[in-house]
């Protein structure tokens, strides 16, 4: 029923103080007239407000309120050329680069800001996690546009320098980067390699493996919407990087060999003659191939000079590099479709690698399994993947789950885990070359659209690898979980701010997965996949913000979204229908559907008859958007109802299914 609110007299207290203002006793004060105001039943989901920020950059023509990049859209640019030297022995990098930063924003920039991840190592790093302290990165030289900087610790804050602030590098050049301009930087450094660093997503295991990641000063983000970001790093959410080309060399002692993000450009240089004939071949079968096996550990690359390799590698218009050196891994490849890559109406294919170690068995399939993933997710991604190569490396000793880099993966040996698993993780890994390797989204921010896509395109890889299951089921029913104990965090949150640790991996992972299976069954399978396309395509090599996603679903789709954003997206809102009631008076049956919950979806009813018959209604979700909270369903039929079911698929989340059957044998009501 509407709630009366009755308007309220003046307190008795304030007459007495309006008395005494006024020095005089008051006239007397007539009571206003009692009005009834209609309340809706529930909270009605109201519109969708981007924050200033975003709402500036329409304003400025780089975004739209259809989801486009706007006509104005610009990105910066850089171009690295590293150099890295590894002592296996004490696991330190050497490294050297040179940076040249192209600024296209239309703003002058004073200062220039980098990120030094490894820097989460040092002591007195803010951390939300625990991580091993190996004193962090030691700048030998910076230098600007030919200019030495000095520490701010040796200069006036008025003169060029620079400045370490945890894990950003702060650079105050000699003038401004002029829009439309460029600035070279060269830059020395050096660390230890952490045992297990940056979380638990680079490091080394057992003296014969080293996985390096994060491991170069690397340009901060400078976009249209909030300028620098320069978020510190503190171990749970991940990074947010522009796009670059990189020229990279590492050297290691020969033995062991080193795979990187980018195309390898000197196999023949630096692998035997035996391997690099295996690994031609292997490029070219649909089977994998051992490249490398047991006996060829530590002879399998050449003699080197003094011992030692270099390896080089091209990366273009991605945003990382990391690399793997290994000397006791097994090495597998392969190659596997992609899909039309290039648009001449052929199929293209891309290298697959895998290495992993004799205490791994479980991995002899990985490689199977990345052909699986690349070939599935470019189809279902409607994007081809681009790389030259996808590699994946067993780190067990490093990490328990995975982590992505563009073109590499580091996943630990999940031998205690099964195969089904190693399976799900890889796809998971991969599928993250599309999100946020090529569609850029602020991952410390917005871990929600990273991960939940993700994890979405691994469940529907995961269908089509085992099929026979629901494989969305576990993500959701985890949601359901945390959601009934209350303990659940809002998507749009700050991803680096849920309160505890189980909220924010609800948040970035589960619930926004189910959600995405909850939309696609709103708009429909073909709906939903064209506008998700349209997403990847607008925004590939880009860095959307989540309104993008929001109005490029809203304008493909052709509907107002804007109840299912703040319902599920904004609110920690729950589900929960009910069949309140069926009656049958022998030529029709009414169902009445009570909604419980706070988040508005629609209903979808299954009913079977005694007769036998199965029918099917969908109540579209506009019964609720008005604040009511109940609505009859009729059907015409002369069969009486044997059975009522709310969401019989479980399609979506509703969070208390005990009132979501009726049977006759229930005496009709509820």
């Amino acid at each position: 029923m509407p709630i009366s609110i009755r308007a309220q007299r003046p307190s008795l207290i304030l007459l007495l103080i309006l008395a005494g203002c006024a020095g005089t006793r008051p006239a007397a004060i007539e009571s206003p007239p009692v009005e009834t105001v209609e309340r809706p039943q529930r909270p009605v989901p109201h519109e969708i407000i981007p924050p200033p920020a975003f709402r500036q950059a329409m304003a400025n023509g780089t975004r739209t309120s259809t989801g486009r990049p706007g006509s104005d859209y610009w990105i910066q640019e850089a171009e690295y050329g590293l150099r890295a030297s590894i002592d296996p022995i004490t696991k330190r990098l050497t490294g050297s680069g040179e940076i040249v930063y192209t600024n296209n924003s239309p703003d002058d920039l004073e200062e220039l800001h980098l990120e030094l991840v490894q820097n989460f190592h040092a002591e007195g790093a803010m951390r939300i996690e625990f991580a091993d302290v190996t004193g962090g990165v030691e700048l030998s030289r910076i230098i600007v546009d030919g200019t030495d900087l000095p520490s701010l610790e040796l200069v006036d804050v008025n003169q060029p320098h620079y400045e370490v602030i945890g894990t950003n590098l702060v650079l105050r050049p000699e003038a401004p980067l002029q829009s439309g301009s460029s600035a070279t930087l060269q830059i020395e450094w050096g660390f230890t390699i952490p045992q297990q660093g940056a979380g638990a997503r680079m490091g080394h295991d057992s003296e014969n493996l080293i996985y390096a990641a994060y491991w170069y000063p690397v340009m901060a983000v400078y976009d249209d919407v909030e300028g620098w970001n320069t978020e510190q790093f503190m171990g749970r959410t991940e990074f947010y990087a522009d796009f670059a080309d990189y020229d990279v060399e590492i050297e290691m002692p020969a033995g062991w060999i080193v795979m990187s993000t980018g195309a390898f450009l000197n196999p023949g240089e630096v692998l035997a003659d035996d391997v690099y004939a295996r690994m031609l071949q292997a490029y070219e079968s649909d089977d994998p191939v051992q490249i490398v096996g047991e006996d060829g550990f530590g002879q399998a690359t050449q003699p080197g000079q003094d011992g030692l390799l270099t390896w080089r590698f091209r990366a273009e218009n991605v945003r990382d590099v990391a690399f793997s050196a290994t000397i006791e891994s097994i090495w597998h490849g392969a190659r596997t479709a992609v899909g039309d890559r290039d648009g001449d109406g052929d199929v293209d294919s891309t290298h697959i690698n895998t290495f992993y170690r004799q205490s791994a068995p479980l991995w002899a399939d990985v490689t199977e399994y990345q052909q699986h993933a690349i070939t599935f997710l470019s189809e279902n991604t409607g994007f081809p993947y681009p790389w030259p190569h996808m590699t994946a490396v067993e780190g067990g000793g490093i990490i328990t789950g995975g982590m992505e880099f563009p073109m590499m993966t580091l996943v630990g040996d999940f031998t205690q885990r099964g195969d089904s698993a190693l399976y799900h993780v890889t796809a998971h890994e991969l599928g993250h070359m599309w999100v946020p390797m090529i569609v850029n989204i602020n991952e410390r921010r917005f871990s929600w659209v990273d991960e939940g896509i993700t994890t979405f395109n691994e469940n529907d890889a995961r269908m089509e690898y085992y099929p026979g299951q629901n494989h969305f089921l576990d993500d959701q029913n985890t949601y359901l979980r945390i959601a009934r104990g209350e303990n659940e965090g809002a998507l749009m949150h700050h991803a680096g701010f849920h309160d505890t640790a189980t909220a924010f991996v609800v948040a970035s992972y589960m619930k926004p997965a189910t959600l995405l299976a909850g939309l696609r069954e709103i708009l429909g399978e073909e709906l939903f996949y064209r506008a998700f396309h349209t997403f990847v395509d607008d925004w590939a090599y880009k860095h959307p913000y989540p309104w993008d996603l929001f109005n490029t679903f809203e304008r493909v789709g052709g509907r107002d979204l804007d109840w299912y954003w703040r319902s599920w997206y904004y609110e920690t809102w729950t589900l929960d229908q009910a069949v309140a009631s069926v009656e049958s008076d022998g030529e029709s049956t009414n169902v009445v559907i009570r909604d419980e919950g706070l988040a508005p979806m629609p209903v979808l009813l299954e009913v079977t008859l005694e007769n036998g018959e199965i029918l099917h209604q969908r109540v579209p979700v506009e019964v609720w958007l008005t604040g009511e909270t109940t609505t009859t369903v009729t059907f015409d039929t002369e069969s009486s109802a044997a059975r009522v079911e709310i969401d019989p698929d479980h399609r979506f989340p509703d969070i208390d299914r005990s009132d979501n059957v009726w049977t006759s044998m229930d005496e009709g009501t509820r």
